[in-house]
């Protein structure tokens, strides 16, 4: 997986980062951010952005997920699936670089 953008699969000890080239921005007319990637784009919405900023290449999802639980006083093991789920689907549209 080093430094790949293919997808991959997604657990809770992976490692990510958003791929080179890809950007979030402001969509002033929509409103909202977005992630911008060559010839794609992708609107997000407040959990998705937060969840983008969180993917610093550092921090696995399993750590990430734990500070969003706590942060939100919400159960684990929804937050994990949810983050899981979206960034899968980051992967799968290759907008990450997977770090392990």
């Amino acid at each position: 997986m080093n430094g790949e953008t293919s997808a991959a699969r997604i657990d809770g000890a992976t490692i990510a980062k958003l791929a080179r080239g890809v950007r979030l921005r402001d969509d002033a007319v929509r409103g909202q951010q977005v992630l911008l990637a060559p010839e794609r784009a992708m609107a997000l919405d407040e959990i998705a952005v937060r969840i983008v900023h969180a993917l610093d290449g550092v921090r696995s999802i399993d750590a990430i997920t734990d500070a969003f639980a706590a942060e939100f006083g919400a159960p684990r093991d929804q937050i994990a699936g949810d983050v899981i789920a979206f960034v899968q689907e980051l992967s799968d549209r290759r907008m990450l670089e997977i770090l392990s």
